[in-house]
């Protein structure tokens, strides 16, 4: 019979040990050692262990059940998801991590998933009372809240929801675990057998298999392995809530994100209602895909137009502004790209930018001051991408170093223009990816003039088109 006992394990030298210490023995490195269960089996004194027998196992031409996915009724969220045409969302028996920062809605999304999961489940005409077919529960386990408090949440989406659930008999197919400890919460699984698990957080769980605390990187690992496991089992996808740290990366151990099968992060301003869903890692579907949440009193709404949102505030021309397309995934989205220059009181000028990496603005004010003779050397930058968003996408540099120059000559931009392509150092403009899809997106909403590679050379003839190189 198996036998669990636990050991601390270097977690930069694989050595371990009986009892942890705060320096590494065999290596030297201080807090290294991590506390992780091992089994052993006795085979009897000179005998070898026998074959497993009896071991599940299949091929490929016996499975005749493929991974079915179904919609978490989000329909941002099913496209970060992943999937083909128009079966996207959830994968049975995957396990979806999203982590974020904390207040910015992570609880709340899960819940509508949930509630959207509920609102499938209720009664149809063809259907009598009696004969209603009888549904796999919803489990929600509660590590930081009580049943209460999301009951409390639940009553106050469904209040101010459109789309009501007519019948409230089906709320009961949701069943609360307010447990933290992590092998009682998969024996409950075992028997309730459900459709859909939410785990509320991942860094609440523990087992008394290990003596560290909830949230160490060992009771994190070793909760994440054994849910992970059930979910897959018993083949129902299963949500874990992450914390982050306070530089923004998942907490706990690395391993964490190599176990699930997905990783979402949610983003956001505080001060703004927008939420960008992100997937970092997915096993099933592309990690270039963005989602665009709107967060209300209601929960989240999908914003099926985002460009509209991202330029809502775009009323007349401005100095400093200037419309640039870029590519999220297979979604072309319009921005607003602002700079402010303002003559600089410091020996080294500041370059500040909130959305965009503050490398790229260097570069971009380096070829302007050299290609276009601009004085950036005693001018302060500030760059924003309105709305929150931020993005690497190398189809920003045109727009960007365009409302530099349009901010340093205080001359605002016509109207009907967006600026799509990259900037090289030689001050040449670069061909991006899906231009044609980019250029037909422009124009759908209303942009005549797309400024491009194929309109120009270089950012030096930009700049002179403009009238802002003098």
């Amino acid at each position: 019979m198996a036998k669990v006992k636990t050991q601390f394990v270097c977690q930069n030298c694989a050595q371990s040990y009986p009892k942890w210490t705060g320096q590494c023995p065999n290596c030297g490195a201080w807090n290294t050692l991590v506390e992780e269960v091992k089994e052993t089996k006795s085979t009897g004194l000179g005998r070898v262990a026998a074959p497993a027998v009896g071991l599940p196992f299949s091929r490929v031409e016996l499975i005749k059940d493929a991974k079915k996915r179904f919609s978490t009724g989000v329909g941002e969220l099913d496209r970060v998801l992943g999937g083909e045409k128009e079966v996207i969302g959830m994968v049975q028996g995957a396990v979806m991590l999203i982590g974020g920062e904390p207040g910015i809605g992570k609880s709340t999304l899960l819940t509508q998933v949930v509630l959207e999961q509920l609102r499938k489940l209720q009664p149809t005409n063809s259907f009598s009372q009696q004969e209603q077919p009888k549904y796999r529960p919803i489990v929600y386990v509660c590590g930081e809240e009580s049943p209460s408090q999301i009951t409390l949440r639940i009553n106050r989406i469904l209040e101010l929801q459109t789309q009501k659930i007519s019948d409230r008999s089906v709320l009961e197919n949701l069943i609360f675990l307010p447990s933290t400890d992590v092998d009682k919460v998969v024996s409950a699984l075992r028997e309730l057998e459900p459709q859909l698990v939410v785990v509320d957080s991942i860094q609440t769980m523990t087992t008394e298999d290990l003596m560290g605390s909830s949230g160490s990187v060992g009771q994190v690992r070793e909760s994440a392995e054994r849910l992970a496991q059930v979910a897959k089992e018993l083949g129902f996808p299963m949500f874990l809530v992450g914390h982050v740290t306070k530089e923004g990366q998942l907490a706990g151990p690395k391993v964490l994100e190599h176990i699930v099968d997905t990783v979402l992060e949610l983003t956001g301003e505080r001060t703004n209602d927008l939420r960008l869903v992100r997937a970092i890692k997915n096993r099933f579907g592309a990690t270039d895909e963005v989602g665009v949440l709107q967060l209300g009193e209601a929960g989240f709404i999908s914003v099926a137009n985002p460009s509209s949102l991202f330029l809502e505030h775009q009323q007349k021309p401005v100095a400093g502004s200037a419309t640039v397309c870029v590519l999220e995934g297979t979604r072309p989205l319009l921005l607003e790209v602002q700079a402010l220059a303002v003559r600089s009181q410091l020996a080294m000028p500041r370059r500040v930018g909130r959305g965009v990496e503050l490398t790229r603005i260097q570069v971009i004010s380096a070829i302007l001051q050299k290609y276009c003779r601009m004085p950036l050397d005693s001018y302060d930058l500030f760059i924003n991408l309105a709305g929150g968003y931020s993005t690497k996408e190398p189809g920003l540099d045109l727009g960007m170093a365009i409302a530099i120059a349009s901010s340093l000559k205080n001359k605002p931009i016509p109207t009907g223009t967006v600026f799509i392509g990259e900037v090289g150092l030689l001050g040449e403009i670069r061909q991006v990816n899906l231009l044609e899809r980019r250029v037909k997106e422009s124009m759908r909403l209303g942009f005549k003039d797309v400024i491009s590679k194929q309109t120009h050379k270089s950012i030096k003839d930009i700049v002179h088109q403009f009238g802002l190189d003098s």
